[in-house]
Formats: C-alpha cells, sequence, structure tokens
C-alpha cells in the first residue's frame, strides 16, 4: 500500500474537488440547457418606451401622451391616433419564435426602426420572406424570428405582402 504524506493527500483532495466542481457544472448544462433557438422572445426590450417608428416612406412620433404620423407628400391615407398607438402597442407587447437563418434569402419587404428613450441608436428590424411565411431579422441581436402574414401586415402597415 502507498503511504502518503498529509501535503500528498492535501493534493488529492484539491484535484478531487476539482474534478468534482468541473463534472457537476457541466451536468447542470446537460439538465438544463440554455437553447435560446427553441424559445419564443420578445421582439422589443421589455420596458420600452418608444420615441420613434420609422418605416420606408412614413414615420410614426410621440407627441407627448399621443401619436402622429408623417407621410409622404401627396399621399391619401388616414390613420386615426388611436390605430397608431396600437400599431406600437402590437410590436411592444410582440414575442415570436426564435429561428435558424434562412438558408437562401429573397430581397427585404420592409425595415422598421426604433427609436427608444433608453438607447443611443435606434433598433433595426427586416421583414423577408421564407417558405414557412416570413422571418424578422433583428439587427443588434443579430436574431430571426418567425411570423405569418397575418402577423406582418399588422406590424408593417401599409405595406401589401
Amino acid at each position: 500500500m502507498i503511504q502518503m504524506s498529509r501535503k500528498g493527500w492535501n493534493n488529492v483532495v484539491i484535484f478531487s474537488m476539482l474534478l468534482m466542481i468541473f463534472f457537476l457544472n457541466g451536468l447542470h448544462y446537460k439538465l438544463n440547457p440554455s437553447d435560446d433557438k427553441a424559445k419564443i422572445q420578445a421582439v422589443l426590450p421589455e420596458q420600452s418606451f418608444v420615441l420613434t417608428v420609422a418605416f420606408p416612406g412614413y414615420k410614426i412620433e410621440r407627441i407627448g401622451t399621443s401619436w402622429r404620423i408623417e407621410l409622404p407628400q401627396g399621399s391619401n391615407q388616414a390613420f386615426s391616433e388611436d390605430a397608431l398607438g396600437a400599431l406600437v402597442a402590437k410590436w411592444q407587447s410582440l414575442q415570436l419564435l426564435v429561428v435558424e437563418a434562412p438558408k437562401q434569402l429573397e430581397p427585404a419587404l420592409s425595415a422598421a426602426q426604433f427609436w427608444l428613450a433608453t438607447q443611443e441608436l435606434p433598433l433595426s428590424y427586416q421583414l423577408y420572406p421564407s417558405d414557412n411565411g416570413f422571418v424578422l431579422f433583428d439587427k443588434q441581436q443579430q436574431r430571426w424570428f418567425e411570423l405569418d402574414s397575418v402577423q406582418a401586415k399588422a406590424l408593417f402597415l401599409p405595406i401589401e405582402l
């Protein structure tokens, strides 16, 4: 039988504890995988205070507690203040399934930029057609979201999809 000194046994105990810590840490990640790819996530940050939303051709701005829209010259479309508030509220409460990046990408159909009170730069989102409907690309977080045609039409008024 091998006789070890007290210092030798201390080294054995230290290395065995380190091995046990590494094993348990790895086991924890195996039991609770944090796979973000199969999750439903909020598109905009939680509790975000939207100041301005810009789409190609028009912009929605917060004026105090109400909303106004800037349309291009000669546009005959009319939006009520309630409809503008509802559109912004849809974006703020929007939670979508995070998906893999599409293999083939057609040109973007539309884009949206959000200026938030807590961030200096705008958040950018691009809408693309896909095999299953549409995908929304979050440029800042580099995430892809899946959405259907009803959601896409509701979020990107007044485009025709």
